[in-house]
């Protein structure tokens, strides 16, 4: 099924292949990525938990994927993503809580890990 997999790897593509056509554009929004995420005054893991609830409430499928493998590699327990998405549900409403089914996909496929590879 790994239908989440395959969304994360579609937008890394996607990424790609926008970094060959503008490369420098590219390369400023990954520094900038990896310098929002470096431990400071909030851990990874909470940062990757704020990130995978503010794309359910963006209603973002590949934000939700690559968050959920994010958090989940940071240590994040399924326990505290899915508290995460009842805050998401709670800001965004309806439309957030119909993209819980991208968690439910995303935590299905990637919390066991012999799928992370």
């Amino acid at each position: 099924m790994e239908q989440m997999k395959e969304t994360v790897q579609e937008v890394k593509r996607a990424l790609g292949n926008l970094g060959k056509h503008i490369p420098d554009d590219m390369r400023h929004f990954t520094e900038f990525m990896g310098a929002v995420l470096k431990p400071g005054a909030l851990d990874v893991k909470t940062k990757e938990l704020i990130a995978l609830g503010m794309g359910l409430t963006a209603r973002c499928k590949y934000c939700i994927g690559m968050h959920t493998q994010s958090c989940l590699a940071a240590g994040a327990t399924e326990d505290e993503i899915w508290e995460v998405a009842a805050v998401a549900v709670m800001m965004g409403g309806g439309p957030a809580l119909t993209h819980v089914t991208e968690l439910n996909k995303a935590l299905e496929e990637f919390s066991n890990p012999t799928k992370l590879a």
